[in-house]
């Protein structure tokens, strides 16, 4: 689709080409179109850069053109634009232009211009062969970088060539988004491995998936991880490579809750995650990706209890987890013991999140227990079921006092006493990034000491649990 467009949009120049007059790309920004050949004349438009209008003529230092878009002729100084004659012996000289254009910000609208020119002017057989491919790759980096700028004129510009944006609102914040057909062409040609990890990673942003029903999400996800496994990762720099195993990773993580939370097994999907968030290579780990790893990490530790095997149901006469289903996609969790059935529970509540049983841990006293309950695929909370003056409470502790993002809180370790426990959180929202390891009391779940690691805190030193130390992802 992208192809036609782009050869519709320039098809007007057929003609002045066949003449020797050909078509001007203007390279500036607010180019003025003006009615006589002067300064001073009248403006009939501005003209943004990555524009193509038709030669008709020279006068002095100005071209004499015609806009189809805009249905207006006029003249605009030959110093601000660049002008293309569209014939095949001209592409190698387009595309090296391209090239240029490519690594240069700012300068996005202008070479989709030029991509649009080498498309016009390449034979098929060029199109078809390496020089083809890596115009397609250099046209889907520039839109997509475009896409992170959203300038409105230049938008404007590349929507003219047939490239498509979408605006898609996620957690109350708006990304325009690049809709991706030219990368799309690059992985079903026979390109490299580099421009293949470009195409996957831009296809597959997390920011550009929208809100859509579970089932929805699931093909979306399911889509995702066939194209980044598309690409051969062993055969791409270090960074790059780690770029694709952390977005791999990410969708993997995805794909384990969305399972679980159709009932299915989770585990191979939860354990393809851990496996690839292993494989990344943290001393080729770019500037810019060090936060990125951070949330591959967080994604990965919210859904990674998929992998560790629920236990038999818990029996004996000390306080313990049942689980019932209660209103539709409901799971009611019921803290039982000897004398409390599920009739007559210690305490009680329902949560439309998933319930990992598996995660849940008793103190030596028996009057706390903690529980993961994970409410959205980035998001796991810890229930604390507390026992004071002879009832039970249930206290939920959030990653962070934030709109939920991408995060989790989770269960470090007992402190002998039964009035403190050990917590790791780790969370993204709002813009701001936190990970902490606190000791909190769990009366008020008040935190009473807090550090960014817990070697410098002497509770996490003497108490901390050896099946967290052994699974945690906080620690990294």
């Amino acid at each position: 689709m992208i192809l036609v467009a782009v050869l519709l949009a320039m098809a007007v120049a057929t003609n002045a080409a066949a003449q020797g007059l050909g078509v001007a790309i203007i390279t500036q920004d607010r180019v003025s179109l003006r009615a006589e050949p002067r300064d001073s004349a009248r403006a009939h438009a501005v003209l943004w850069q990555g524009e193509t209008v038709e030669v008709r003529g020279e006068r002095r230092d100005y071209l004499q053109v015609y806009d189809h878009r805009r249905e207006r002729a006029g003249f605009v100084r030959a110093s601000q634009v660049r002008r293309a004659m569209l014939k095949a012996e001209e592409a190698p000289e387009l595309l090296s232009v391209l090239r240029f254009l490519r690594g240069t910000q700012g300068n996005e609208a202008l070479g989709i211009g030029f991509a649009a020119a080498y498309i016009q002017a390449a034979p098929a057989a060029m199109l078809n062969g390496e020089g083809g491919i890596e115009a397609l790759d250099a046209l889907g980096t520039l839109a997509e970088r475009l896409a992170r700028r959203a300038s409105p004129a230049h938008l404007e510009v590349a929507a003219r060539y047939g490239i498509a944006f979408a605006s898609n609102e996620r957690g109350g914040r708006v990304s325009i988004c690049y809709g991706g057909e030219a990368f799309r062409r690059v992985l079903a040609m026979r390109s490299n491995p580099e421009q293949r990890a470009r195409a996957a990673l831009a296809l597959t942003r997390e920011e550009c998936v929208p809100e859509v029903r579970p089932l929805e999400r699931r093909r979306m996800d399911e889509w995702r991880a066939d194209v980044l496994d598309r690409v051969d990762a062993d055969a791409l720099p270090g960074y790059l490579r780690n770029r694709v195993l952390m977005r791999r990773a990410g969708v993997w993580s995805s794909l384990a809750y969305q399972f679980a939370r159709n009932g299915e097994a989770a585990d191979a999907a939860s354990n393809r995650a851990l496996s690839e968030l292993a494989g990344i290579d943290r001393s080729e780990l770019a500037d810019q990706d060090a936060r990125t790893y951070s949330e591959a990490a967080m994604r990965v530790s919210a859904s990674r209890w998929a992998s560790i095997p629920a236990p038999a149901a818990a029996t004996g006469s000390w306080p313990h987890i049942v689980t019932l289903a209660g209103e539709p996609g409901q799971t009611c969790v019921l803290l039982v013991g000897a004398k409390h059935g599920v009739r007559h529970p210690l305490a009680r509540r329902c949560t439309y999140g998933l319930v990992w049983t598996g995660s849940a841990t008793l103190n030596r006293e028996g009057t706390a227990l903690a529980l993961a309950v994970q409410p959205l695929d980035t998001w796991r909370e810890m229930w604390i079921f507390y026992k004071s003056r002879g009832l039970w409470t249930i206290r939920v502790l959030p990653p962070a006092t934030t709109l939920p993002e991408i995060g989790y809180a989770e269960f470090a370790g007992w402190v002998p006493g039964g009035a403190q426990m050990l917590v790791a959180r780790e969370a993204l929202g709002e813009g701001r990034y936190k990970r902490n390891f606190e000791l909190m009391r769990l009366d008020t779940l008040a935190t009473v000491r807090q550090a960014g690691d817990p070697a410098i805190l002497g509770a996490f030193r003497r108490w901390q649990d050896p099946s967290w130390k052994r699974q945690t992802l906080s620690v990294r």
